[in-house]
Parts: structure tokens; C-alpha cells; sequence
């Protein structure tokens, strides 16, 4: 029986499977989930983001980083600081908050390994294209709560799962280091379950609000 990353509840059910991969639900927090068996292992992983190509300078990237950044930044307080999660070979996100006098730490288990920064506390932290990536998402998540001011923010932008049928012919299972897959309801039962206020300002962005 698989044990859901989120949740750890035992109750989950197949919910897709196709020629690469097979796709679990837990019936608890509504999470999609390849099971542990078939995920990439750390050399195949950092393989693919290697190919990223993502940069400051490029304003297509600002462009849809500002997804997040936009409803964000109107919600912080000047000088606020801030915690990049994942942030990825060519990061940007920090670099836009920073434009705006906001000071940023960078943290990537591949390309800004340095665990210092889980050593302070932030007004808010963001986590862009991460979630899907993490093989522990409820110990992440926690890890990262834990590191927010009361009153401070989690902002996430992942694409969000929208049901079997449009699952099945999704563009976004086909990265074999996507492994976990968010719901609406998801990120509304682990909010509940933490005492956060929740709002949903673009179809794949979430911003959760520690109380």
C-alpha cells in the first residue's frame, strides 16, 4: 500500500496510468502522486534541469513569473525579506523581488545547496515549479511554514490538477521530475489543516498567508 507524500495517509486509490508511469490519489488530501518506485534518481533529475535555460534577462520569464511576483509584492510590507525555494539554475524571481527592495536568500538542493538559510526566519517565502518536483512535500511544506514570520506568506505557482479526464492528456505529466500533482482542494485541505488563509490569484499561483 502507498502511504501519501502529503498526508502520510495509506488511503490512496490509481487514479492514471499510461506507458511511462502509473499515478496514485490520496483519498485524504486529494493529492496525485507517482509512487517512490518510479521516480528519477538525483543524477537523471539534475540531468533534466540542467536544461533549463531560464535567466533574468529574459523578459518572457519575467513575464510569467509575474504571475506570482505581482500579487504578491502588493501584499508585502516595504523591506520585507524573502526566501527563494528552489530556485533553479538561472534564478530570477529573487532578482525581481530584490529590484524592489526586498532581500533575498536562495536555496536549491542542486545549485544553491546552502542550508544556512533554513537557520532564519522570513516575511515570506516563495517556491516557483517546485511542489510538483518534491518526493516529500508534507515535510517540505512543514519545513518551510515553520521558517515564517506570523503574518508572512507561502507563495507557490504549480499547474493544478483539474481532473481525471483532463489528467490523462495533460502536457504536464510528461516531465519525468514532476511527481507530485496539486489540486485547488489540495492546497485548500493543507491549508485548513495549518491554519492559513488561502487565495488562488492566477490559475497555477497560490498564496497562503500564516495567521
Amino acid at each position: 500500500m502507498l502511504s501519501c507524500p502529503l498526508c502520510a495517509n495509506d488511503n490512496t486509490v490509481a487514479y492514471h496510468h499510461d506507458k511511462r508511469r502509473d499515478y496514485h490519489q490520496c483519498a485524504t488530501c486529494e493529492l496525485v502522486f507517482v509512487p517512490p518506485s518510479q521516480r528519477l534518481d538525483p543524477a537523471q533529475e539534475k540531468a533534466v534541469y540542467d536544461r533549463h535555460k531560464n535567466s533574468p534577462d529574459d523578459p518572457g520569464y519575467r513575464r510569467f513569473l509575474g504571475r506570482l511576483f505581482e500579487p504578491l509584492q502588493k501584499r508585502l510590507a516595504p523591506g520585507a525579506c524573502g526566501l527563494d525555494f528552489g530556485a533553479g539554475p538561472g534564478p530570477t524571481l529573487s532578482v525581481m523581488f530584490e529590484e524592489v527592495g526586498h532581500p533575498m536568500a536562495l536555496y536549491d538542493p542542486f545549485y544553491a545547496p546552502d542550508t544556512s538559510v533554513f537557520e532564519r526566519d522570513y516575511d515570506f517565502i516563495t517556491a516557483t515549479e517546485v511542489v510538483e518536483h518534491l518526493f516529500a512535500p508534507g515535510d517540505e511544506l512543514a519545513r518551510l511554514l515553520a521558517l515564517i514570520k506570523p503574518g508572512g506568506f507561502l507563495a507557490i505557482m504549480t499547474k493544478r490538477v483539474q481532473g481525471p479526464e483532463a489528467f490523462a492528456r495533460w502536457h504536464y505529466i510528461l516531465d519525468p521530475t514532476h511527481v507530485c500533482f496539486f489540486s485547488e482542494e489540495t492546497f485548500h485541505w493543507w491549508a485548513k489543516q495549518q491554519a492559513l488563509v488561502v487565495v488562488f490569484p492566477h490559475a497555477d499561483v497560490v498564496i497562503m498567508q500564516k495567521t
